[in-house]
């Protein structure tokens, strides 16, 4: 066993684990995880459930719920590179998936992260890396939603963009494909547009299989999504009760990367679902501020700027706004 902050984890061996082919490395709310449901239903490919964030564990801006501030100092998950204690807790999330042909792992924060691309070049340098992105203004603004109905905010979108600017990092794409590009080579690295996907998600499965190596299949439309967002009916009422859900979302955490939850994250989790499931939800968006909107399309796309080239293809077509 070993010690990090208060979490106890169990030293395996690791001598005949894979670690991943392919990983799919974000952007949050661009359709990773239905193309995470989608793999996982090809024969011939493995992806453990959960996203680990391994790579970027002890990043306090992708990854704020990672830490716990003590009295006794910050509590947190270390990154160590291979044949530390940490890795081996990565690893034996593959323990299962040893005689798969090809194993994935989906983490949507490698895309934003200034720490993972290397560590992941120096870990797995021939890992194929797979990035799913979307209109930046609408991928933060679903974000949001995502983050309110998982407890994590207490205010509005506009509040929200300065607490946690995670939301703001996460639609700032070409900073992040220019890191993996500049380490990978160029068959290593696969960007596809969420739209594309919206309007032919079969192409762009077969794309992505054919990508990874394994044999095509194909899937009923209905397996072709997963995850849907959904949104609060009475939002104030939400975010009033977010505030009752703060500690119990601080717990969530604390078993992460561990093959079995502690009994403290599990207590946290039941409770906080309870709490959740209390409130309605439907699938109609709320509208976002205008004045919001517009500012996000200027400086999303200063952001931005440069990634249609990057990308060799002009995005203003796809993305409403976008000047980058």
């Amino acid at each position: 066993m070993f010690f990090i902050g208060t979490f106890w984890l169990p030293r395996i061996g690791v001598s005949t684990v894979r670690l991943p082919d392919f990983i799919i490395g974000g952007a949050p709310k661009c359709a990773t995880s239905s193309l995470h449901a989608v793999l996982h239903e090809h024969p011939a490919i493995a992806l453990p459930q959960l996203e680990f964030g391994f790579f970027d564990a002890d990043d306090p801006i992708t990854h704020p719920d990672f830490f716990w501030p003590k009295r006794s100092g910050l509590l947190r998950f270390e990154y160590d590179p291979p044949g530390g204690r940490f890795f081996e807790s990565y690893v034996a999330n593959f323990l299962a998936y040893g005689q798969a042909d090809f194993v994935g792992e989906h983490s949507t924060t490698y895309l934003s992260s200034q720490v993972a691309p290397s560590r992941i070049k120096e870990t797995i340098p021939d890992v194929r890396m797979i990035f799913m992105i979307r209109d930046p203004v609408s991928r933060a603004y679903s974000q949001y939603w995502h983050d309110v109905q998982n407890g994590r905010v207490t205010s509005s979108f506009e509040a929200t963009l300065l607490k946690r600017p995670n939301i703001v990092l996460g639609s700032t794409y070409l900073p992040g494909i220019k890191r993996y590009m500049d380490l990978f080579t160029a068959d290593r690295v696969k960007v596809i547009l969420f739209e594309d996907y919206a309007t032919d998600a079969q192409r762009q499965i077969d794309g992505i299989i054919d990508y990874i190596g394994a044999a095509r299949i194909e899937l009923p439309e209905e397996k072709l999504w997963s995850n849907r967002t959904p949104y609060p009916r009475f939002p104030t009422a939400q975010l009033l009760v977010n505030r009752l859900r703060q500690p119990l979302i601080a717990g969530r955490y604390r078993s992460h990367l561990r093959s079995a939850p502690t009994r403290i994250s599990t207590l946290a989790w039941e409770a906080d679902l309870k709490l959740r499931r209390r409130m309605p939800i439907t699938f109609a968006k709320p509208p976002m501020r205008s004045s919001t909107k517009e500012y996000l399309q200027r400086h999303l796309s200063d952001r931005n700027r440069g990634l249609s080239e990057l990308l060799g293809r002009d995005l203003s077509e796809v993305w409403s706004g976008f000047k980058g």
